[in-house]
This record gives structure tokens, C-alpha cells and sequence, in this order.
């Protein structure tokens, strides 16, 4: 292998692990982004991965908060998927813009089409328009999952050990500093690698600005080489 060719493998090498360091922190349910401003209108994306070797994700179901609830919530049609709104009679009635709210969703629940479903190495959003945000330290968003083989698994579990932890959208609390959240990156990668997951749809601001930076550098690797074989060119026809 000359040398040439031994830099070209090293650069590409760098841009797979640049590539695999933004999808590290899809190995659990999470939000994104993970954190929002009280009363304003976010947009926030459900990111599931599929963690089963042989079934595939037919079904996701969030529970929103009762004690603190959304005035408004509504979904982004999901190509291949079916959304449900199910809406509960509130004890204590909100005021909002449109005056007093007495119903509110209690669950957002996506059901895949034959052919839809999120398959191994996968991973789906679910997007969905919340607001106003409650004034309020943090919500949690427990998550159920169920595989084709009708396992479900519920994404509800609170602490650092956790195996399923619940998804969580910071309002005023600072997010967690640890592996779970939905914008660190650091201690998951190997996960990552061994899950193999790919992405199927991207669409928050944050993956694009990682798709630009990876595209960044692979475009000065490009430009490297190029230059390595142009010089090395000049020295032989010298």
C-alpha cells in the first residue's frame, strides 16, 4: 500500500468515527431537543431506535403530563405511520389564549403501516408541536414501546442506572449531565458501533449542523488527497 493510498484509508476511517459520534445518543428513546422555555411553542422530535436483533417496532405511545398539562399538542404526519390523539377531561381547568381548556392529550400513540415499521439498525422521529411549555422544572415523557412479537417496552425509568430511561424535556431544571440525554454524545459511542444504528430521518437543526460539519470534513479529506497526488505526479514527471 503506497502512501497515497494509507492516508486515504486514514482519512475516511476519520470521517466514519466523525459520522458515528453524532448517533451515539440514539441507543435509548429521547427527546430532542431535550429542553424548551416556559409558556413558548416547541417543536420536539420523539427519537426512537429499533434495540430488538429480530422484531421489528410496530408501535410508540407517549404519556403527557396531566398534573402540568399541554394546552395544545399536535403531530407531524410521519410517512408510513398513523397518529391518535387520545384527550382526557382535565380535574382543574387551564386558562389559555383561546380562553379555558377542559380536555387535554394524555397520549400520542403511532402505529406503522405494513412495511413501515422500525426495523434493526433503525431508528424513527416522531415529531410533535407542544405548547404553551408549563412553567415548570421538567417533564417527563415516558415512552412505550412494542415489537412485533407484542414485547413492549416501556421507557419509564428514572436514575443514572437506569436501563429504560424516561425520556425528559428540561423547562427551568439544567439537563442532566449524563450518557442518557438526548444531546451528549460522550461514553455511547461503542454502544453505538456494536448496535449498528442507522439513521432513517433526520430533520432537527442539530443534525444538520452535524451533517455540515461531517460533509466539512470530508471535503477537506477530499482536498488532501488530491493534493498529495498531485504533488507526488509533479516529483515523478520531474
Amino acid at each position: 500500500m503506497n502512501r497515497t493510498t494509507r492516508i486515504s484509508a486514514a482519512l475516511a476511517a476519520a470521517s466514519l468515527l466523525a459520522l458515528a459520534a453524532p448517533l451515539a445518543a440514539s441507543a435509548h428513546v429521547s427527546v430532542n431537543p431535550n429542553s424548551a422555555e416556559a409558556g413558548s411553542f416547541s417543536l420536539i422530535e420523539l427519537t426512537v431506535p429499533n434495540e430488538s436483533a429480530t422484531e421489528v417496532t410496530t408501535t410508540v405511545a407517549v404519556s403527557l403530563p396531566l398534573d402540568t398539562p399541554i394546552a395544545y399538542v399536535s403531530y407531524v404526519p410521519v410517512p408510513g405511520w398513523t397518529a391518535e390523539l387520545t384527550t382526557v377531561t382535565l380535574g382543574t381547568p387551564i386558562e389559555a389564549e383561546d380562553g379555558t381548556i377542559t380536555e387535554a392529550v394524555s397520549t400520542v400513540t403511532w402505529t406503522a403501516e405494513p412495511g413501515s415499521e422500525i426495523s434493526g439498525g433503525q431508528l424513527q422521529l416522531f415529531p410533535l408541536s407542544v405548547g404553551p411549555i408549563p412553567d415548570t422544572g421538567s417533564i417527563s415523557l415516558p415512552t412505550d414501546q412494542t415489537y412485533s412479537d407484542g414485547t413492549v417496552v416501556s421507557w419509564s425509568e428514572t436514575g443514572e442506572d437506569a436501563q429504560y430511561p424516561v425520556p425528559v424535556l428540561y423547562i427551568n431544571d439544567a439537563p442532566a449531565a449524563d450518557h442518557h440525554d438526548g444531546d451528549s454524545t460522550a461514553g455511547d459511542e461503542e454502544e453505538s458501533h456494536d448496535m449498528g444504528i442507522e439513521v432513517t430521518a433526520i430533520s432537527s437543526d442539530d443534525g444538520i449542523a452535524r451533517g455540515l460539519g461531517v460533509a466539512g470534513l470530508v471535503l477537506g479529506a477530499v482536498g488532501l488527497v488530491i493534493a498529495i497526488v498531485g504533488r507526488r505526479k509533479k516529483a515523478d514527471q520531474a
